[in-house]
């Protein structure tokens, strides 16, 4: 079990520097009002990853800072949880530091290293229940009442929670997607018809990818096919003469005659020799020119017809440009995009066929879940609800009784409920219950919501009866109670004190509290006195033993610590705590 050993503060409100020894039971924190006790519990609370305050540094000081030691068990969850976070241990104890700047920095460190505030608060869940009027506050809400008795019922409640959260996550998002594709059904029939529209036309034409590219080549050849012809005409009767005029000198028989004169003399000089092969060369080019000028005339199609073809071909696929792309391959990306949007869009009537069954059967199970999450919470309300009124009989409240109202709210739209106990009703994400803590304070009494029906002490002690009660299914190492005996007294103040003495033998209780009563029960009483400067200093927290504790529980009861009827209540006080420890 975890032992919170000692704390030292520093520089924190009214405390200059401070040591508080803890007793491994019951350790009760006293002193007067305004002295600094509430200290201890900040204290605490910024150890357990508490939210950092730089109002809290004490006036003229840098910074606070507030160290701790815990024992806490080997290869427990705390000490492993530590040891992943590069932490060690010192002889079974876990050191925890936690400094607060003036300006509002805020450091943690854990068994010497620097970690995030928020793994004090992981570590916290497993040592400390921290227990304040906050706390009885917090406990006034349904939502907390109904996380109590979950967290009392255990894996009866836990484990349909858990698949009815899987559940409910399911269902909320399969609907808000259903929701989605049916409000938006016009604007998708509205895209889809025009998507259609514009494949028709694009299939009609039915473009090749590089089309318009030779279209427009073509169509510059037919537009001046007359000009070509004539060139090319022109052109060839230069290089191979032509037959209508015998008389004409053309480039091959030049070219040719030249090339002979070289070649009857090529013999008595190298440097002729290379010129009258390069001169081969020139007729040979010249005759394959002069054969392609003779083909391209044969091959060039001066045809109206087919230029008027082409051109109406263009116009067809400029007309598909200008809707849907810059050029044909843009064209046909297009229509190859819209394809498969297209084919989205048709699948969406299939896809809400699919969410409508999947909404129908998820409702159809969580609606089982729901019930099962009802059926388990009745059950333990019962038995919680029994265990806290047995606390509440030897808390001086015997005949005050406690119970919880479970209870679900109709609703007529099917589509937003679940059937639970033969009706639809509204669920949220923890289940279809609305669960809340009643009291009934005396036979007569009506069973009344506790912020309600519970006066401030009777709220008290219901809490600690409560906080008792989960000690004995769900226990942490240590409980820190501050004024959780607000407006109690006599009696029972004096059975509070006994319940958490009880309490003190099986974990540790740290107890702020201006009840003598309460006092007495405690295994160590601690002090807490300022000095004449109004601050808290190394010596003003102190361990009260013997007379010095007589006079402390006097002053308690009386104001002051010399009256002699106060002395003699201490006394038997302490005598009444001795015989029942």
């Amino acid at each position: 079990m975890g032992v919170l050993e000692e704390m030292r503060i520093r520089s924190l409100g009214v405390i200059d520097d401070a040591v508080v020894e803890l007793s491994p039971g019951f350790t009760a924190v006293t002193g007067e009002t305004g002295a600094g006790k509430t200290m201890v519990v900040t204290s605490l609370g910024l150890l357990l990853g508490g939210r950092a305050d730089p109002a809290l540094v004490r006036i003229g000081a840098k910074a606070a800072v507030v160290e701790g030691r815990v024992r806490v068990p080997a290869g427990g969850p705390a000490a492993l949880r530590a040891e992943e976070a590069g932490a060690e241990l010192d002889e079974g104890s876990l050191l925890i530091s936690r400094t607060v700047s003036a300006e509002g920095r805020s450091r943690a460190h854990l068994g010497g290293r620097s970690v995030p505030v928020g793994m004090l608060s992981e570590l916290s869940d497993e040592l400390v229940a921290v227990h304040g009027q906050t706390d009885q506050q917090g406990l006034l809400r349904p939502a907390r009442q109904r996380e109590a008795l979950d967290r009392y019922a255990g894996e009866a409640v836990t484990r349909p929670l858990a698949a009815y959260t899987s559940a409910y996550r399911r269902l909320r998002a399969v609907a808000a997607e259903l929701d989605e594709l049916t409000t938006r059904a016009r604007e998708r029939a509205q895209e889809a018809d025009l998507l259609r529209f514009g494949l028709d036309e694009i299939a009609a034409v039915e473009p090749r990818a590089g089309e318009d590219v030779e279209l427009a080549a073509e169509a510059e050849r037919l537009g001046h096919a007359e000009a070509l012809a004539s060139a090319a005409a022109l052109a060839h009767a230069a290089l191979a003469g032509n037959p209508e005029d015998p008389e004409g000198v053309d480039a091959t028989t030049l070219v040719a005659g030249a090339g002979r004169a070289l070649e009857a003399v090529r013999a008595h000089d190298p440097a002729l020799a290379a010129l009258a092969d390069r001169m081969g060369e020139i007729s040979i080019l010249l005759g394959d020119v002069a054969g392609e000028l003779a083909g391209y005339a044969d091959d060039l199609d001066a045809d109206p017809l087919r230029l008027a073809a082409v051109e109406e071909r263009r116009a067809a696929l400029t007309q598909l440009t200008r809707k849907y792309g810059e050029d044909v391959a843009a064209v046909l990306a297009w229509a190859e995009d819209g394809t498969a949007r297209l084919g989205e869009l048709d699948g969406d009537d299939d896809r809400i066929g699919e969410l409508t069954a999947e909404r129908d059967t998820l409702r159809t199970e969580l609606s089982g879940l729901a019930q099962a999450l009802t059926d388990a919470r009745t059950e333990a309300a019962a038995r919680f609800a029994g265990a806290v009124t047995e606390e509440l009989a030897s808390l001086a409240m015997p005949h005050a009784r406690v119970s919880f109202a479970i209870r679900q709210t109709e609703t007529a739209d099917e589509g937003a409920g679940v059937e639970v106990g033969g009706r639809n009703v509204t669920c949220g994400p923890h289940g279809a219950d609305e669960v809340e803590l009643l009291l009934a304070p005396h036979p007569g009494a009506p069973p009344r919501p506790i912020a309600k029906g519970a006066s401030g002490g009777e709220l008290s002690r219901v809490m600690l009866a409560v906080e008792v009660v989960f000690a004995g299914t769900d226990p942490v190492p240590t409980y820190l109670f501050d004024e959780v005996d607000a407006g109690v007294g006599g009696k029972a103040a004096v059975e509070i004190g006994r319940r958490l003495a009880k309490l003190a033998r099986t974990a540790q209780v740290v107890v702020v509290t201006h009840l003598p009563q309460v006092a007495a029960f405690a295994d160590r009483q601690l002090l807490v006195e300022k000095t004449n400067d109004g601050s808290v200093t190394r010596s003003g927290v102190t361990v009260l033993e013997g007379e010095d504790r007589v006079r402390e529980l006097s002053r308690m009861l009386a104001g002051q610590e010399d009256s002699e009827t106060a002395r003699a209540h201490a006394e038997e006080l302490l005598a009444t705590a001795r015989a029942d420890g």
